[in-house]
């Protein structure tokens, strides 16, 4: 019998600039099976470099950071590290900014006050994703 793999876990990183709001959000992602949160960051510039760094799997990114933005970074994600899934989590949801970050190259887009349990679902989404079976 062939032993199974030993799963690691989806490593996410966090960038948001209030902190107590980050707290939250590592709480809930942290609560998912199979989710470690790895990093957390309020500006750009340490998100770039600590996304590269820890080898995150998933950019957690708010559009209003302490220096940058979070366009600016997904920006940057998308040309410096394309196989890191962006899921933008803000207040800032209109339909403008929606239309900037898909641009950007962001995966998915999430209105932080009225659409966080779907961006937790699909952080769950992903996690079962990269357990299936590779056909």
């Amino acid at each position: 019998m062939k032993a199974s793999p030993v799963r690691q876990p989806l490593q996410v990183f966090l960038v948001e600039d209030a902190t107590a709001v980050r707290r939250k959000i590592a709480e809930a992602l942290s609560a998912i099976p199979d989710v470690s949160v790895i990093g957390e960051a309020e500006d750009s510039a340490s998100a770039l470099s600590g996304i590269a760094e820890s080898g995150a799997d998933v950019a957690v990114v708010d559009l209003r950071l302490a220096s940058g933005s979070g366009i600016e970074l997904l920006t940057l994600l998308a040309r410096e590290h394309p196989s890191v899934v962006t899921v933008v989590l803000t207040n800032h949801a209109g339909a403008p900014f929606r239309a900037a970050c898909q641009r950007a190259g962001a995966h998915f887009f999430f209105d932080k006050t009225s659409e966080f349990d779907a961006a937790c679902e699909v952080i769950e989404a992903l996690v079962k994703q990269r357990a299936a079976p590779a056909r």
